[in-house]
C-alpha cells in the first residue's frame, strides 16, 4: 500500500495493482472469504479490501513479502494455537507470499468472525426491545 497513491475505487482496482502471482493469492484469499460470508458486503476501507457484516468483518491486504489478513483481535485469539506458525500481532496475520494461503483455517476464521458478528447484531437489537 502506497499512501501518496489514490484510494481504489474497488477490490478489483486494488488487486490490479500487484504483480500477477500476487494478485492470485489475493483473489484466492476473497474467494474464501466470500464463501465464508456470502452475506458480506465488499468493500474498500483504509485503503485496503474489506468485508462487512453488522459491522467490521474481515480485511486483507498486499505487502511485498506477505499477505495481511486482519481478522480482528478475537479472530487471532480464537484461533492463536493454529496461527501460531504465522506472524501475528493483536488483530493482523501475516501470510508469507512463498507458501500456500492456509483457506480452510482462513474459512472457519471468517466464519467465527460471522457468528461473532450476528451474535453482536442481535444482542444489540434485544436491548432495544
Amino acid at each position: 500500500m502506497n499512501p501518496s497513491k489514490p484510494t481504489p475505487k474497488s477490490v478489483d482496482e486494488y488487486l490490479y495493482d500487484f504483480p500477477e502471482a500476487v494478485q492470485y493469492l489475493l483473489e484466492e484469499l476473497r474467494q474464501a472469504i466470500r464463501e465464508a460470508a456470502p452475506e458480506a458486503v465488499e468493500t474498500i476501507s483504509y485503503q485496503m479490501p474489506a468485508f462487512m457484516l453488522h459491522g467490521k468483518l474481515v480485511y486483507f491486504a498486499g505487502y511485498k513479502n506477505h499477505i495481511g489478513f486482519y481478522p480482528t483481535a478475537s479472530g487471532i485469539t480464537a484461533f492463536k494455537d493454529e496461527l501460531s506458525t504465522y506472524n501475528c500481532t493483536k488483530g493482523t496475520v501475516q501470510f508469507p507470499l512463498d507458501k500456500p494461503l492456509p483457506l480452510d483455517l482462513i474459512t472457519r476464521i471468517v466464519k467465527f468472525r460471522v457468528q461473532e458478528n450476528l451474535a453482536k447484531a442481535l444482542a444489540k437489537k434485544g436491548t432495544r426491545l
